[in-house]
């Protein structure tokens, strides 16, 4: 799932460089309102790349993860019913 995510991304950037690229350096000989109109088009594409980077999946377990603090581990477990309480 993270290499799709991956190459989507990189893909979606690869279009917005591409776009600013031609944008500038072909389109605008003919129009430039069109040149300005693909850099608009571009300029939505970084935030919804990362979004797409960084959205998680059904089978991603990111929050059973340990945080490394032994204490706010056991208090997540507690929370969480893994753990009873110390008594």
């Amino acid at each position: 799932m993270y290499a799709r995510r991956r190459h989507a991304y990189f893909a979606m950037m690869g279009v917005c460089v591409t776009l600013f690229v031609l944008a500038w350096g072909v389109v605008r000989l003919w129009s430039i309102p069109v040149a300005v109109g693909m850099c608009v088009v571009a300029m939505v594409i970084p935030p919804v790349a990362a979004m797409v980077a960084n959205r998680r999946g059904p089978d991603d377990r990111w929050w059973d993860d340990p945080s490394g603090d032994s204490k706010s581990d056991e208090w997540w477990d507690e929370l969480d019913g893994k753990r009873r309480p110390r008594q």
